[in-house]
């Protein structure tokens, strides 16, 4: 089932949800007009690939047509995100970005230095309690686990295990969806890899997981570029360490051209969760707001599972019934995610620390674009 389908399915349920949870019709027609008159809504690192986000802002764009919008950087971190913000502080321009999608990591660390607004969608009471800052200026939005994503009309055997990528046959193989040092995904690729070796979250798994990648490295097997869709299927990148949501959505837009497999490993399944928020100094404020509101909307979250993540409100939503069988069946087994480790903030941060601020002294790769 298509996005635009559920739009249109869900569109009066979504009115009702608003006026459930307390959102009177008068201020989302306020917020609305508001929208109207800025006419554009600036997003940042938003690849469509990434999380169903093409179809999401597909169907953003159907439901409020009077807004453009700037899609600014699709492919940068999520520090990438918040020194935008700071370089666009006193810039009203379309370089500004009105909202962010970034790492868990960075939320509490946007909002300590005062580049993030509150807001309180009409669903917030949804959104459980522990993926969210009380005042609202971060909330989760979905989550997924690390996996690898294997080209395998170049790879014989997919690898099952962190471990297993130390094996001679995948020299000159082996990537991260991103830069260690910047990249939120890549950042805990590095601790999924720590914890593999039986570290626990936070700097612990940081240590073990840079002297993984210290050996990945030596023993030639890494590759020290970002990995995408297109690096993979050319064959530069066979075997990428991504978030499943990425590599299932890549997958399938292969269309067996080349064949490719994902599998979640053995040693180590790292749950991750991203959060939403709105810059302090947005220029469209309440197209930001407006973003937010269906995001967070049923067929907003409904977007997201179609892109293969697992939304913030799913276990709502289908205690609801208002997940549709397909969008469920299309997911990968429930028993790929019953190991599922869900790190704190504070093991998250302690390993973003870590592993940004060793990866130079301790795996000496560059990674570039």
């Amino acid at each position: 089932m298509s996005l635009r389908t559920l739009n249109k399915l869900m569109a009066t349920a979504s009115l009702a949800v608003f006026a459930a949870q307390g959102a009177a019709a008068q201020d989302m027609d306020a917020l609305i007009e508001g929208a109207r008159a800025e006419g554009m809504l600036t997003t940042i690192a938003l690849p469509h690939s990434w999380c169903g986000y093409g179809d999401v802002i597909a169907g953003f764009k159907e439901k409020y047509p009077f807004l453009t919008i700037n899609e600014l950087n699709p492919d940068a971190g999520s520090a990438d995100e918040l020194e935008a913000v700071r370089a666009n502080k006193d810039n009203k321009g379309p370089q500004a970005p009105d909202v962010l999608d970034i790492g868990l990591s960075f939320g509490p660390a946007a909002q300590a230095e005062g580049l993030l607004q509150p807001y309180k969608v009409a669903t917030w009471d949804t959104i459980p309690d522990e993926a969210k800052e009380a005042d609202g200026h971060w909330y989760g939005d979905y989550y997924g686990v690390m996996s690898f994503l294997v080209n395998t009309d170049i790879v014989d055997n997919v690898p099952t295990s962190f471990e297993d990528l130390l094996k001679p046959e995948y020299a000159g193989m082996v990537a991260l969806a991103g830069d260690p040092r910047t990249s939120n995904q890549a950042i805990l690729a590095v601790m999924a890899a720590g914890m593999a070796r039986g570290a626990e979250p936070g700097t612990a798994s940081a240590e073990a997981g840079l002297q993984f990648f210290k050996e990945l490295n030596e023993a030639g097997n890494f590759v020290p570029v970002t990995a995408r869709a297109g690096t993979l299927a050319q064959g530069t990148t066979p075997i990428v360490i991504a978030w499943d949501y990425n590599a299932l959505s890549w997958r399938d837009g292969f269309e067996g051209n080349p064949a490719a497999e994902v599998t979640v490993p053995s040693d180590a399944v790292l749950a991750g969760v991203y959060v939403q928020a709105i810059s302090a100094y947005a220029p469209q404020p309440n197209a930001a707001k407006l973003w937010m509101e269906y995001l967070y909307s049923d067929e907003g979250q409904l977007g997201w599972l179609a892109g293969y993540c697992h939304p913030i409100r799913f276990n709502d939503l289908v205690a609801n019934d208002k997940v549709p069988q397909d969008l469920l069946d299309a997911l990968p087994p429930a028993e790929a995610y019953e190991a599922a480790v869900f790190p704190s903030i504070e093991q998250v941060n302690a390993n973003s620390a870590a592993v940004t601020s060793g990866w130079d002294a301790v795996v000496g790769a560059n990674v570039v674009e």
